[in-house]
């Protein structure tokens, strides 16, 4: 099929739902489970305010859960001639770190439950988290060679076979690829949507570290230097709140570039930082005409994740 009838629509194009799995017991959570569900209950309330959500928990769909990172298990939606189609890629715990099969089923039951109304399921065999792309919806993608390249996803295929496979799977004409940038205690080999991200208009809002005794200060001024090659885009420097530590001393990956697009509003995780306010302010630039909607997300980071981590958007159409 020629991938001009393929199409991988923009975060900020309209929705139907947002999928959200709630944290229980037999998470990693469970040490500070009402906490996270504090969390997640404000997340899930802002959403609805704007759109359905689709939840994954016992009294909704009862579907066994290993964790909550919808973004990453969830289904990746593009347009096929037209028409919503479901992806479902291979979650394998951001190469093996976790257990992940009970995550990985979920899309499929989902599915075989009738959450999808009469929208196309199509199981693609290669490893692929939703949040390590980002598309603008008109066929460029921007993803991390630390994820998309570790030979803990895909070992078998060149780089050169990944953007085959990437542009025939989501109709895509270019790949933007970052070799720099990460962040301190994130599990996943550096997504992108921890890094950078891509924004209406020919704009990526990016995260920013301008202290240079932290230790992500070569770092992310080499991502920004990459992403000042990339032709023809407005950069807006997103910026660095203070370090946070977990009980045991490890530093947690606390990112405002870490936000959900939703239908007339954008949901920016917070960390009782003084650069909440100011993040809040770039975010409302590059959506412009949308609620800034800051939620607090301390909770979150001391798994490792954070507010866009746990959700997985469902375009317009999918669900009837």
């Amino acid at each position: 099929m020629n991938n001009s009838t393929k199409r991988l629509p923009a975060e900020w194009e309209p929705q139907d739902a947002v999928l959200l799995t709630w944290p229980h017991a037999k998470t990693d959570w469970a040490g500070c489970l009402e906490a996270a569900q504090q969390t997640f209950s404000e997340i899930e309330a802002a959403i609805r305010r704007f759109e359905a959500v689709v939840l994954v928990r016992p009294d909704a769909f009862n579907l066994p859960s290993n964790d909550t990172w919808s973004r990453d298990f969830g289904p990746i939606s593009i347009e096929e001639n037209g028409q919503p189609v479901l992806l479902d890629f291979t979650f394998n715990g951001w190469g093996g770190k976790f257990a992940a099969a009970l995550d990985n089923a979920i899309t499929q039951k989902l599915y075989a439950n009738g959450a999808f109304d009469q929208t196309r399921l199509r199981t693609v065999d290669f490893v692929l988290e939703g949040g390590s792309i980002e598309s603008d919806g008109e066929g460029t993608l921007l993803t991390t060679a630390a994820c998309l390249l570790n030979p803990n996803r895909n070992p078998n295929r060149s780089k050169p076979e990944i953007e085959a496979l990437l542009k025939k799977e989501l109709g895509l004409h270019t790949i933007l690829w970052l070799n720099h940038g990460y962040l301190a205690g994130d599990d996943t080999d550096s997504h992108i949507d921890t890094l950078a991200r891509l924004c209406p208009d020919k704009t990526i809002a990016y995260v920013a570290c301008d202290d240079p005794a932290d230790e992500h200060y070569a770092a992310l001024n080499a991502m920004k230097a990459e992403l000042e090659q990339f032709e023809g885009y407005r950069l807006l420097p997103l910026p660095w709140p203070a370090a946070q530590y977990d009980e045991n001393g490890e530093r947690l990956p606390a990112t405002y570039a870490n936000y959900l697009v939703i239908n007339g509003a954008v949901l920016v995780p917070t960390y009782n930082d003084p650069a909440d306010e100011a993040a809040l302010a770039v975010i409302a630039n590059a959506f412009p005409g949308r609620e800034i909607i800051g939620i607090d997300c301390r909770t979150l980071i001391r798994q490792h994740g954070s507010l866009h981590c746990v959700t997985m958007q469902i375009p317009a159409g999918v669900l009837g």
